[in-house]
């Protein structure tokens, strides 16, 4: 499941420059656009989110507000969510204009929306891109600056940098230590004189990417045996030490056998058999490959495109195995 939002006629609140997303839904188009353009194409303008009152009996203390907005396909009113009296709404032409101001122009790549339009995202590409062992697989990363909120209250304004493997389009969100990769703005604040603190904030991202460049290069050159591979796997992923009625042998079996498909599959045809090429198996199966948390694809949207919290510390819990065993 993609969990992008969609009409009933098939419209889908995605755009991709150049080339088709892993769910081959949205717009994708071939020539560079303006921030305009872009949420245009990923059906994002014109939303008009605004505050509505709520009515609330005459002995309430407090002030609530529906979150509102025009739906892009049918122009009807839907609300997202129910604030506080200090949130501040956000239209997405000042989120995506925000981003673009702090590369003073950048190329658009991907921009949408999901969970029934209460999350937005948009990503620009950076001109810094690594390729791992050039000589050899010259395995290629590019790097994005991606931004994301939501608008129900529960995800503040976050500006991030994000490392994609090019190949299999797995976002590669890893929690590296003392260094910083994102920027946050709650939405009791305004937008307005951030851009500043972001630029220098993310500023030091390129030492995120300078670290994760060093990571990446070790561990690619880092050979595992398949024995080291499967004592990593048990180690991030640990053998159930009863069989229960939930099935919980099979689908850790399942799993196994998945993240094996994948080392061994195409997507890491040239880095099977290092600690780079577990890495991203792992993390592979989390981005493409996992069921929904609580049945559905929201979860799995959001791990592809890099701003889920529980993805990215499972990945960051999964990146400290990988260089533990491999060290040992």
């Amino acid at each position: 499941m993609h969990a992008l939002e969609e009409s009933e006629t098939g419209e889908v609140a995605f755009a991709s420059f150049r080339q088709p997303a892993w769910h081959a839904l949205g717009t994708v188009f071939q020539e560079e656009v303006s921030t305009a353009q872009m949420l245009s194409l990923a059906y994002l303008d014109k939303w008009n989110i605004r505050l509505e009152p709520v009515a609330l009996p005459a002995r309430s203390h407090r002030s609530w507000y529906a979150v509102t907005r025009t739906n892009p396909f049918d122009s009807e009113d839907d609300v997202l969510g129910i604030v506080g009296k200090r949130y501040k709404a956000l239209q997405n032409e000042e989120l995506f204009t925000f981003a673009d101001n702090m590369l003073d122009g950048g190329r658009w790549e991907t921009a949408g929306s999901i969970k029934n339009g209460t999350v937005v995202f948009g990503s620009l590409a950076l001109e810094r891109e690594t390729v791992l062992d050039p000589s050899g697989v010259s395995d290629k990363i590019n790097n994005y600056l991606l931004i994301h909120t939501s608008h129900d209250g529960s995800v503040a304004v976050q500006v991030s940098v994000t490392p994609v493997r090019v190949v299999c389009q797995n976002t590669l969100n890893l929690a590296l230590s003392g260094v910083k990769q994102s920027f946050k703005i709650r939405h009791t604040q305004s937008l307005d004189g951030m851009v500043m603190a972001a630029k220098e904030t993310l500023g030091l991202a390129n030492t995120y990417l300078d670290e994760f460049d060093k990571l990446a290069q070790e561990l690619i050159e880092t050979e595992i045996s398949p024995a080291k591979f499967q004592s990593v796997l048990e180690k991030v992923y640990p053998k159930p030490s009863k069989i229960d009625l939930k099935g919980s042998l099979t689908k850790w079996e399942n799993k196994i056998d998945t993240i094996k498909f994948i080392y061994n599959g195409p997507t890491n045809e040239m880095i099977s058999g290092t600690a780079w090429g577990a890495l991203n198996a792992i993390t592979e199966r989390l981005d493409w490959y996992r069921i929904g948390r609580e049945g559905n694809g929201e979860s799995v949207a959001a791990s592809a495109s890099g701003f889920d919290a529980t993805t990215n510390k499972e990945k960051a819990r999964v990146l400290y195995a990988v260089k533990q065993l491999v060290a040992a």
